[in-house]
């Protein structure tokens, strides 16, 4: 006999993975409403009030409703599978068809309520996933402005770093970073065109998985690249990220480079138990860094080299021009993209192209423009389309460097087919007045430039800081990229759970010795 949910203790969620989840549920002690209710009573007691985060936008008022069908789905003895119940985060330029707005933290879209699932949204409510809310990020994914602020939207707000409350949760997937790290939900869906799903992921302490170009839906969600666009899975564990993947990949007939989707569909957690790293061979980028940084990322080095890899340095190639190629497409694809996407949005939403978003930036700059500009829309706004022969040039020598001369080049040197590097440094202080102060290492160029995946998983902590290590590979890569990842972390246990600091692990040292 069940356990009405009034008389139920509230299930503990802080660090629960799905396999804890589903364990709570088969055994009867909570329900997947009772997990559901958990998870919102937790947003109430620490996004608004509390350490204020910030990484909410908005909850679900159906997410109860979805959690009941999925326990009346497991009472009839017909789960859907491993997502059955267990709730999810959406990043807010993810189109979801319950009752709230998709704005991309701009609040030229507050009014964007479409009714409709992006697809990959909808290949989750397939597999009985609870769509338990939209999280913050920087707005316009982090392209309307060269000195913008990561996390920071005009909807949202700042977003902050659950490890220190005074520092960056990086971008643009802020929020479903500092949401999944402070155990907001399970598993969160983010976005990248660059460094968007793995930089976050890195600097709250995530594994994140940048995918493929081509193995998720792109339909419904807010653009900038349909070149280097893709939503991508963010866990606290490698087996939490595949599955979650596992679920997102399907063919779009909307979204052509899906084309060969289908091909790639399986269970990408399955496999990992089995995995070894015994004799695989994984090429090894060596980034300046700090001493700190780079003494973590040895120790990394050594877990990989205990595990039985064989580790082989390589040179990251003169790749020039690749910057400079990459922004010309983001650029042009931006304007592009971008009207073809507004164009479909209910006739409440008023912006109904990029020249319409920067008039109306330019109408509420108090609200939308209090610390960065929008140089970066402006400039996209100036491009000539599609079929400029500047842009397809840029084009075609992005894709070359970052891919046959650059991640392809150094994998065939070292007889590789896994590059590891560092994600990226860990996270600066949130910074108003000059923007985001990012330096030191970043992975994210070569594989969001080429379409190949990348996949972070913690590394440890720098002054209480996260790192992440980049497992990186070519196109379709993800299976072996997860398995890598998987062993390396169970063998080096090295996510830390956030502390909610309002300031980073420095130590006294600041106070120098007079009294």
């Amino acid at each position: 006999m069940s356990t009405p949910l009034a008389a139920q203790s509230a299930p503990k969620v802080e660090e629960a993975s799905i396999a804890d989840l589903h364990a709570m549920m088969a055994k009867g002690e909570a329900s997947s409403e009772a997990i559901t209710q958990a998870y919102l009573a937790r947003i109430a007691a620490m996004d608004r009030q509390g350490p204020v985060l910030r990484s909410v936008i908005a909850t679900n008022p159906d997410a109860l409703a979805q959690a009941r069908a999925a326990d009346a789905r497991r009472k009839a003895g017909k789960p859907l599978g491993p997502l059955d119940g267990v709730p999810v985060l959406v990043k807010d330029n993810i189109e979801t068809r319950d009752p709230i707005a998709t704005t991309a933290g701009s609040l030229a879209l507050k009014d964007n309520i479409t009714g409709r699932d992006a697809p990959v949204v909808a290949e989750l409510r397939k597999a009985g996933a609870v769509i338990l809310g939209k999280t913050n990020l920087s707005e316009w994914a982090n392209i309307r402005s060269s000195n913008s602020i990561s996390g920071w939207s005009a909807v949202g707000g700042q977003v902050k770093n659950p490890y220190a409350l005074d520092r960056t949760p990086c971008g643009s997937s802020s929020g479903t970073g500092a949401a999944i790290a402070a155990s907001f939900a399970a598993v969160g869906l983010g976005t990248e065109t660059d460094g968007s799903v793995v930089c976050p992921s890195s600097i709250n302490g995530l594994v994140g998985l940048k995918p493929t170009i081509g193995l998720v839906s792109r339909t419904h969600v807010v653009p900038i690249s349909h070149s280097q666009d893709t939503p991508g899975p963010m866990a606290r564990n490698v087996r939490d990220a595949a599955i979650l993947f596992s679920a997102m990949v399907a063919a779009d007939p909307a979204d052509p480079a899906t084309k060969d989707a289908a091909r790639h569909r399986r269970d990408y957690a399955a496999s990992l138990d089995g995995a070894s790293l015994k004799g695989v061979r994984i090429a090894v980028l060596h980034p300046e860094m700090r001493p700190d940084q780079a003494a973590l990322y040895d120790a990394a080095l050594a877990v990989l080299k205990a595990q039985g890899a064989v580790l082989v340095d390589v040179e990251r190639p003169k790749l020039d021009g690749l910057g400079e190629a990459e922004f010309h497409v983001l650029l042009t694809e931006l304007k592009a993209d971008l009207n073809t996407y507004l164009a479909t949005t209910p006739p409440a939403v008023k912006v109904r192209t990029l020249a319409d978003a920067i008039a109306f930036n330019e109408a509420n700059k108090a609200a939308e423009m209090p610390f960065f500009g929008q140089e970066t829309f402006i400039a996209a706004e100036k491009t000539n389309g599609l079929d400029d022969a500047e842009y397809l040039g840029a084009r075609a020598k992005s894709k070359r460097l970052a891919g046959k001369e650059g991640i392809d080049a150094m994998l065939a040197k070292a007889n590789a087919a896994i590059l590891v590097e560092p994600t990226t440094g860990p996270a600066w202080l949130t910074e108003p007045v000059y923007g985001d102060q990012g330096g030191g290492p970043s992975s994210s160029e070569l594989p969001a430039v080429a379409g190949y995946p990348n996949l972070t998983v913690p590394m440890g902590l720098v002054k209480g800081l996260p790192m992440g290590l980049s497992f990186i590979g070519t196109a379709y890569a993800e299976q072996a990229l997860l398995e890598a990842g998987y062993v390396y972390e169970q063998a080096s246990k090295a996510r830390v759970a956030p502390r909610y600091l309002p300031q980073a692990d420095v130590g006294p040292g600041q106070e120098g010795a007079v009294k």
